[in-house]
């Protein structure tokens, strides 16, 4: 992995990647929400790198949300039909030895940040607020 370490190369890659998608990938999929890639991990030897990605779908939030496991399959497939392109880029573009494999991934992070969220509000836990008779009312002559 000539000069790269896996943390470096997958934030290159990252970058890349984002650049890509903004400029070069062009299948239907990428069009139907705004994608984002959050991570790129890159194992030890850099043989695979697992891309993560989020989606946040246009239009409207219901019809969006009944969707949403189609269409994550859907972009999970147009990136899985452009790896040869990402790669051919990457090689072209990054001086390794080896293009590590690409692996895609839904990031779900946030969601699960939002679940945990509702849950955590759900417990309607009161939270303690300091006495305000001992601050106002009380003399502190020490």
């Amino acid at each position: 992995m000539s000069n790269y370490r896996p943390g470096r190369l997958g934030e290159e890659i990252k970058k890349i990647l984002s650049d890509m998608l903004l400029r070069e990938l062009k299948d239907p999929a990428f069009s139907k929400s705004l994608v984002s890639i959050t991570a790129v991990d890159v194992t030890s030897d850099g043989s695979y790198a697992t891309v993560y990605l989020t989606e946040l779908p246009f239009g409207d939030q219901e019809t969006a949300e009944a969707e949403k496991d189609e269409r994550r399959e859907q972009l999970l497939d147009a990136f899985a039909r452009a790896k040869g392109m990402i790669r051919h880029e990457l090689g072209k573009k990054i001086k390794v030895r080896h293009v590590p494999d690409l692996v895609f991934k839904i990031d779900t992070s946030m969601e699960y940040g939002r679940h945990i969220d509702e849950v955590i509000e759900s417990l309607d836990i009161k939270k303690d607020e300091p006495e305000e008779d001992m601050a106002e009312g009380e003399d502190n002559d020490r």
